[in-house]
């Protein structure tokens, strides 16, 4: 199984994410509600995917994974935010997001961890 870490400010938005993963060849190893929380907890427990938000308060999710990419070049961050916000996709992509999930259309959350996982080789 891969661990997960769930980032978003949303209580509600971690639990219906955790209630789809949990038990899919995925565990949720921890959760956070910001940037900051998710960089401290990427680096204490090192999970296999991290799921996040972008718009958080005190450290978004661009940043968070700005900072987890420097840390770690080989992070598989996936990146949840609103439908209409292309620009956020590209930014994401270009700061090494290897995903994007569009809130709250997760049907494809299953096969978007999965193809990370292939095209990422983890173990």
């Amino acid at each position: 199984m891969k661990s997960v870490l769930l980032v978003d400010d949303s209580k509600f938005m971690r639990t219906i994410l955790r209630k789809l993963i949990n038990g899919k060849d995925y565990f949720v190893l921890s959760e956070a509600s910001n940037g900051f929380e998710a960089v401290e907890q990427y680096v204490y427990y090192r999970p296999d995917i991290v799921i996040m938000d972008i718009t958080m308060p005190n450290m978004n999710g661009l940043e968070a994974l700005k900072s987890i990419i420097e840390k770690d070049p080989q992070a598989k961050v996936v990146m949840c935010s609103a439908l209409g916000q292309q620009y956020l996709i590209n930014e994401s992509l270009e700061l090494g997001a290897k995903g994007f999930i569009i809130k709250p259309y997760f049907d494809n959350i299953l096969y978007t961890l999965q193809k990370i996982v292939s095209v990422c080789s983890i173990p």
